[in-house]
């Protein structure tokens, strides 16, 4: 496993990608709208920066950017078996937020683990 992608909540996904395109050479490579967001994944030479902005009202998202402003929301690692890395996570107790893989941005699988299980840290597997 590697670390695919960390995601970013924030009010503009424009205005941050654009910025991250100038500071970091991290280029857009992929937009879409998903679930109630706009997503921009910004590239580098060994991941990905996915922002999330709301782009429409009481989204998972927008609740999250008024409890905690803008920032880290996530840390997504890639599996290549995602149903086995969910196995595994039940037989260390770890509480899944999903119990099977569901569809994510960019059509890939994902499933969450939940932040108390794995220290504060909302871990997300994701499956190209």
């Amino acid at each position: 496993m590697h670390v695919d992608h960390v995601g970013i909540a924030t009010e503009d996904a424009a205005e941050l990608a654009a910025l991250y395109e100038e500071l970091l050479d991290a280029p857009v490579v992929h937009e879409e709208a998903f679930q109630g967001m706009r997503v921009v994944f910004c590239e580098f030479e060994n991941g990905y920066f996915e922002l999330l902005e709301p782009a429409e009202d009481d989204t998972t998202i927008g609740r999250y950017l008024e409890q905690n402003g803008g920032g880290i929301h996530h840390v997504a690692v890639e599996t290549d078996d995602i149903e086995g890395a969910l196995d595994t996570a039940r037989d260390l107790g770890v509480r899944r937020l999903d119990d099977d893989p569901r569809p994510g941005a960019w059509g890939h699988e994902v499933a969450f683990l939940h932040p108390k299980d794995t220290g504060g840290v909302l871990v997300e597997f994701v499956q190209h």
